[in-house]
């Protein structure tokens, strides 16, 4: 992970997850995902948290194709740090002290986007529901066979221990990540 702590001088981003007391602007969400995708990098999840005079910008990077074995290396976090810190720098949008942590998604990825969910069918994941309110809740575990288009929005397709298989509403995911086996050839 790189990190830089700065103490001088649209439509929402679906990598996007905002902390109780940081807001962020659209506009600079979608602005980091462009400048990250310009470098030939994923931007997996853009997550703000801290306080609004210290905002903490953490950005999941990822590389488009990577495989088990090939991806994200510290050298890379520290290039795309290097460039979003001199941009954050100049924005007027972002205050002057803020924390930057620019990391590889780790081997348990977190699923956000609709690619995600398609690109990754085959392998196991874990869905965490909502707690509040009607819908999908607790934690699933399963193959990941897929998304199944809705009128308004799309379903997530998993395979419950290859008997049940279930449709979870996209909307009612709060967090979905792949599973990794630590003990297993």
């Amino acid at each position: 992970m790189s990190g830089v702590d700065r103490a001088s001088g649209g439509e929402e981003s679906e990598a996007a997850t905002v902390g109780a007391e940081a807001r962020t602007d659209p506009e600079i969400d979608r602005e980091i995902e462009v400048r990250v995708e310009e470098m030939g990098f994923e931007l997996v999840e853009l997550e703000w948290g801290g306080r609004r005079d210290r905002p903490i910008v953490r950005a999941r990077i990822d590389l488009p194709d990577s495989e088990p074995g090939r991806g994200i290396t510290v050298e890379d976090c520290a290039k795309v740090s290097r460039r979003l810190e001199a941009w954050l720098d100049e924005h007027s949008g972002v205050p002057e002290r803020y924390v930057l942590e620019v990391s590889s998604p780790g081997v348990e990825r977190p699923l956000v986007r609709r690619r995600d969910f398609v690109r990754f069918a085959g392998r196991e994941v874990e869905l965490k529901g909502e707690s509040g309110g009607p819908g999908f809740k607790g934690r699933v575990r399963g193959v990941l066979r897929g998304v199944e288009d809705r009128e308004s929005g799309y379903d997530v397709v998993i395979e419950d221990g290859g008997v049940a298989v279930r449709r979870v509403p996209r909307e009612e995911i709060a967090r979905a990540k792949l599973v990794f086996r630590w003990n297993e050839d």
